[in-house]
């Protein structure tokens, strides 16, 4: 199944380089950044070297404004320590969405956000996969972030979904495991998202029952029973291996199995 693509993309603007500010005059758009981690701006606080703090990434706002784009802890440690003066590296021309793009950029390779605070900082800036992710998730009702009746804890497990299989398969897999164990966190765990979607990823096409299927998978068992099942034979039946993509297969193989359950030879789906 053909699927979306998704990246992080910029338009051609002025940058200076080595550029020294004065600490207090730095503002933060918490919606293109990650959360302040202030027991972190202290450890640093503690053991810092001056010479070694490095330049921050600024934006310079249409009037003149200047938001730290990365470089938040830094910034922080300055006003701990008294330090007036900081070196940035300053982007001019950038709107608020655009910084958003820029802070995943410069965060893609080290000094990695949490995944959920990349998943809000892409939804200020406007990435497809994000806004493509949240529009599914408006749509059933849930949010992302922490695991309860109404929000899933996976977001990173929710946002490779989209990614490899695209929002139509994240919506059919919400509506399936929703259907077969109704709205509780256990229906939301990670590990039975990820094998239903492959499912539905590799075998979506042969599937126009989706109703059928998720009485199926209830079938064979409440959401916990599932959960447990998978983890067992994961890590059993010569497989050894209790990593997410072989959790991911397990369940899928169990879908499969739910699936094709009283189901005539030539109407079975082979995994």
């Amino acid at each position: 199944m053909a699927r979306k693509g998704y990246g992080y993309e910029l338009p051609d603007h002025e940058v200076e380089y080595g550029v020294e500010l004065s600490v207090e005059e730095l503002k933060i758009d918490k919606a293109a950044q990650r959360s302040l981690n202030e027991r972190r701006a202290q450890t640093i606080a503690k053991s810092l070297v001056r010479e070694a703090m490095g330049s921050i990434v600024v934006s310079q706002r249409e009037g003149g404004a200047r938001y730290i784009v990365d470089g938040m802890h830094r910034h922080r440690v300055c006003q701990i320590l008294g330090i007036e003066k900081i070196m940035a590296e300053v982007h001019h021309g950038l709107n608020q969405q655009e910084e958003a793009i820029l802070f995943l950029i410069k965060n893609r390779e080290s000094s990695k956000p949490s995944t959920l605070d990349e998943y809000k900082v892409g939804l200020t800036a406007g990435v497809p996969l994000m806004a493509d992710t949240q529009d599914v998730l408006d749509r059933h009702e849930l949010s992302l972030g922490s695991s309860s009746t109404n929000s899933i804890g996976a977001v990173s497990g929710v946002l490779r979904i989209t990614q490899r299989y695209g929002p139509d398969v994240l919506s059919r897999t919400l509506t399936i495991v929703e259907g077969a164990w109704g709205r509780d966190k256990t229906t939301w765990d990670g590990v039975l998202l990820a094998g239903v979607s492959e499912f539905l990823g590799r075998h979506g096409a042969d599937v126009d029952d989706d109703a059928l299927l998720s009485t199926k998978i209830a079938k064979a068992g409440h959401a916990a029973g599932w959960i447990g099942k998978v983890h067992a034979q994961a890590t059993g039946g010569g497989m050894h291996n209790s990593g997410t993509g072989s959790r991911t297969m397990t369940c899928y193989r169990l879908v499969v199995d739910a699936w094709n359950k009283g189901r005539r030879a030539g109407t079975r789906i082979e995994p």
